[in-house]
């Protein structure tokens, strides 16, 4: 079969609190590893997305109104859907790692930095379609 759940690839949340979500693939384990026996991922993802923005709004207002909340998490294959697209992820691959599900102070350093690049990502104007909801 071909593997085609990859290290940057967008996919969907199918089950659990985050379900409906996006997420891009940080880390894939196809065969698993030993506290988890199944093919399984590490992802980041958007908890909460971006509010719209209008051009009347001033520069306070759309600041604020940029902000995203971002989550990392180990997801079962059965439990994501892979999407057609891509994001680059050298620096979130450098925030989250397997040692970051240890103590809950790594995840929470892993979670602002992920939060730094997803904005600044948002802002600029890349990956649009990641950044808004789904239609249901």
């Amino acid at each position: 079969m071909v593997k085609f759940i990859k290290p940057g690839k967008v996919a969907i949340v199918l089950q659990g609190r985050y379900a409906g979500k996006k997420v891009v693939v940080v880390k894939n384990f196809d065969e698993g590893t030993k506290e988890r026996p199944y093919g399984h991922a590490i992802v980041a993802g958007v908890e909460r997305y971006p509010l719209k923005i209008n051009k009347s709004m001033g520069k306070k207002r759309i600041t604020k109104r940029s902000k995203v909340k971002p989550f990392i998490k180990v997801v079962n294959y059965n439990h994501i859907m892979p999407t057609r697209y891509g994001l680059e992820l050298e620096e979130i691959k450098k925030a989250v790692s397997h040692e970051t599900f240890q103590e809950p102070t790594q995840r929470t350093s892993s979670k602002k930095a992920i939060k730094k690049l997803f904005e600044e990502r948002y802002t600029s104007g890349k990956n649009k379609w990641f950044f808004t909801k789904l239609r249901f």
